[in-house]
């Protein structure tokens, strides 16, 4: 899967619907959303569905999540009038079958909500309730959220100053300023911009959502657009368009930069961990973000045998990454380093074979193509589906890149 950044401008407000929306705009196929749903074990419940919605001109996505008609009301008597909390809501998420990354930050934004809805209201995190659909409309927005942007290869999410209205808003509290009390906690540290729009453009849970997955403010550098998706909200506020705009990167279009790049090295001695346990530590950084991780077998003092344990990370995901291994292995503690990296500048190209298509990275120098490398995956796949061995779909992907290569 390709790593690449994406830029959200919240054009007219952003809320989890709006969020969804824009990703299935961009590409996120609605499948996507419904078999997250089902690893939830929610799909008896509530349903995703996608309709095209115009607001000032502007042709956008709306994605609706709505409650699935329950013809045998007793099977759900344990639904609480007043909503879930966010500890039941929290619950559902670690225990369905996600990605460790997406359950992680889920949770995070799930209890990001919670502890910004506490403070206001005077409760505990774990007591407060959402109200929507019994709040299981948050979880859909969080977690299909967090999910469409790992399906959809990005790996870094820039976010342009969130509009803010003024006025007033009616809610299950009462009557509350815009923004509310919750958002505006939920927005500390985010780059605002005031708009003259009456009415809550930036709901809580889209004030959570960038707050947690944001790694920069403004449009990154160096950023070539690819697909641009829409999200459209219910509300009008004409004439500025409720709508947010998710440009994606066109990492395909042009070869990466060559430049050397600043990363961080992250290092632990490891002597006392079953060795089954060390594939886990390396998928978990890698689901952190680490470049690449790897364990190398090294020797410590009075000959004890053990295991280097060694990640990089580009210097936002370097915390992270560091976690993950603190928690994800018996050290007590980890080096970081920073230190230059330089790449082949690179392109990627999908290639017609016998075998069908596959995906071949081109690495170049100088403007010319000094390596070609197959998709693993890909090439595997074709093996399999065409019963030969995986060098013959190696070689096939190579044979056909030869057409494609060319100055850079």
């Amino acid at each position: 899967m390709n790593m690449a950044k994406a830029y959200l401008e919240a054009v007219g407000g952003l809320s989890g619907d709006i969020m969804l929306g824009a990703l299935v705009d961009a590409g996120l196929p609605l499948e996507a959303l419904t078999e997250m749903i089902e690893a939830l074990g929610l799909s008896d419940e509530v349903r995703v569905s996608a309709h095209p919605l115009s607001k000032c001109g502007i042709s956008a996505t709306k994605v609706d999540v709505d409650r699935v008609e329950q013809h045998h009301h007793h099977h759900h008597g344990h639904e609480p009038a007043h909503g879930r909390s966010a500890a039941e809501l929290i619950a559902v998420v670690e225990v369905g079958e996600l990605d460790g990354r997406v359950k992680e930050r889920s949770v995070q934004i799930i209890r990001r909500l919670a502890e910004a809805e506490a403070k206001i209201h005077d409760t505990t995190p774990e007591e407060v309730h959402f109200h929507e659909l019994g709040g299981l409309d948050t979880i859909v927005d969080v977690v299909g959220t967090v999910e469409g942007l790992r399906t959809l290869g990005i790996t870094e999410l820039h976010v342009a100053p969130l509009p803010i209205g003024h006025g007033w808003i009616n809610c299950a509290h009462g009557r509350l300023p815009v923004p509310a009390p919750a958002t505006a906690a939920l927005l500390r540290g985010v780059p605002t911009v005031a708009v003259d729009v009456e009415g809550e453009t930036v709901t809580p849970t889209g004030a959570a959502l960038v707050a947690e997955l944001a790694v920069g403010f403004g449009r990154p550098q160096r950023f070539v657009s690819g697909a641009i998706g829409y999200g459209a909200g219910n509300a009008n506020f004409d004439p500025v368009p409720n709508v947010a705009r998710l440009t994606l990167e066109d990492v395909a279009a042009q070869p990466q930069s060559d430049e050397a790049t600043t990363v961080t090295l992250i290092e632990a001695n490891i002597d006392d961990m079953r060795g089954e346990l060390v594939p886990d530590a390396i998928d978990a950084a890698l689901r952190a973000g680490a470049l690449d991780c790897w364990a190398a077998p090294i020797i410590m003092k009075k000959g004890r045998p053990a295991l280097l344990l060694s990640a990089i990370a580009e210097n936002g995901q370097a915390e992270g990454v560091a976690d993950v291994l603190l928690r994800e292995t018996t050290t007590l503690g980890v080096r970081m380093v920073q230190m230059q990296r330089r790449c082949l500048a690179r392109r990627q190209v999908a290639v017609e074979t016998a075998f069908g298509t596959i995906s071949v990275k081109l690495g170049y120098q100088d403007g010319l193509v000094v390596t070609a490398s197959p998709e693993y995956a890909d090439c595997r796949r074709a093996a399999d589906e065409h019963g030969v061995p995986l060098k013959a779909a190696y070689a096939a992907a190579i044979a056909a890149a030869q057409s494609e290569i060319g100055p850079a």
